[in-house]
């Protein structure tokens, strides 16, 4: 009797089970599709006109009296780690992916001095991005002083966030000085973009009042893992205005609504009158952004995406799942650039001249909808001729894609594009 019933339990409880995992899975699709809705907006003012809108929608405050230096490729980090050393208060530095070698002993080294100076460092790391930084880096770290915590931990108190990754790159130094962009700690980041081996990005300087603002991103997961809030003039110092450049930042990420990021990529999509430039390294648009795309190139706009072939992609996956729309994006009128050299990491969107995103935000699902990401908005044409200038050299030796022969692409390629797109929220 007890082994007939024994027999007849194990099944209703596997479907019991397997019930209640449907559940779960069932809850977690209803709460990312709340957090993701179809986003309209239309309007006839110029971009320029609306910098306190795109703040305000993105949860964020427009603060002028900026300066900017956009720093290319290896020679960010010749500027990162001068300042660094130069640091005299406190260091707090943020990073999706840090690997052991070359870069990450000279940036250990760096934050080490700086923490054995009797400074404050504070350093935060991805804990899946940064898994490789290595155990001798990360002990001479909190040897030397600097306090050292990790992204969303494998523990099972994390396990509904396992997903969500700290994709930002930001560092503030003193308070008043901040860098915020693409680049990652890894040696491939070194160099000039020369092969295979050494990719391109691009990460911004900034002084002036939007320091806080930049702090204030790193304070809220540093204060999520750690506890520890700071304040005073070693962290948020008095910021007097020091330059021209209007300029407000984008990181949040409400609980039911969409994230700072993605509502400001898409708004300035459906504003732009002239140009939209982009430059992502992972470009997998949803359809909501291909019809944005489309219809302001109905308006006379002027649309080109930069990014990397599968040749010169770390991670070929992304660029066939991107693939998979690239005949609608053609269709609509956007023109599509593959660089086949090497990484073109940098994530960077020009509008009209005048208006630019920079920061750690891939153009996909999972930058859109799940990682913790940051970008600035600036309003400075300078910047935006800066930026644009990158574009325009890396495009001359891009392979621009075709309609008619992009439609005529092999079958397995086809395939490919199609198989990887059902992974695109994850990959």
């Amino acid at each position: 009797m007890t082994e007939s019933l024994m027999g007849w339990l194990s099944p209703a409880v596997a479907l019991v089970f397997l019930g209640l995992a449907v559940l779960l899975l069932i809850v977690i699709w209803s709460i990312k599709r709340h957090r993701s809705p179809k986003l309209k907006i239309e309007s006839g003012a110029s971009i320029e006109d609306l910098m306190p809108s795109l703040a305000g929608l993105t949860l964020g405050t427009a603060v002028p009296g900026n300066t900017v230096e956009v720093l290319e490729n290896g020679a960010f980090f010749d500027v990162l780690l001068k300042q660094i050393a130069a640091a005299e208060k406190s260091v707090h530095f943020e990073t999706f992916l840090w690997k052991d070698g070359v870069l990450g002993q000279r940036m250990a080294d760096a934050l080490s001095e700086r923490a054995r100076a009797g400074l404050k460092v504070r350093v935060l790391l991805d804990a899946v991005g940064s898994k490789e930084v290595g155990e001798a880096a990360r002990q001479q770290m909190q040897a030397a002083g600097c306090r050292v915590a990790f992204f969303h931990k494998k523990s099972i108190y994390n396990i509904g966030v396992m997903n969500d990754r700290d994709h930002r790159k930001l560092v503030v130094i003193d308070g008043r000085e901040a860098f915020v962009g693409g680049h990652c700690i890894v040696d491939t980041w070194l160099g000039n973009a020369e092969d295979i081996h050494h990719y391109a990005d691009l990460s911004v300087r900034l002084h002036g009042p939007i320091v806080h603002s930049v702090q204030a991103a790193f304070s809220e997961n540093w204060g999520g893992q750690t506890g520890e809030l700071f304040l005073g003039d070693a962290v948020f110092p008095a910021l007097e205005p020091v330059g021209d450049v209007m300029i407000h930042a984008a990181y949040a990420k409400p609980e039911g609504s969409a994230p700072a990021v993605k509502i400001l990529h898409h708004t300035v999509i459906c504003l732009a009158r002239q140009r939209i430039w982009i430059q992502n390294p992972y470009f997998i648009p949803k359809p909501e952004a291909i019809d944005a795309m489309g219809a302001a190139v109905k308006r006379g706009v002027d649309v080109r995406v930069l990014m990397p072939a599968t040749s010169g992609s770390d991670n070929p996956m992304v660029q066939h799942a991107g693939h998979r729309n690239f005949e609608k994006l053609l269709r609509c009128g956007v023109r599509l650039f593959e660089y086949p050299h090497t990484l073109l990491h940098q994530k960077v969107m020009t509008v009209d001249g005048k208006w630019s995103a920079i920061g750690s935000s891939n153009f996909d699902d999972r930058s859109f909808d799940t990682n913790d990401e940051i970008t600035l908005g600036i309003l400075d044409p300078a910047v935006a001729q800066r930026l644009d200038a990158v574009f325009e050299k890396y495009a001359p030796q891009c392979k621009e894609i075709e309609l008619e022969a992009w439609r005529k692409r092999g079958l397995w390629h086809k395939l490919k594009d199609n198989w990887f797109y059902l992974f695109s929220q994850v990959l």
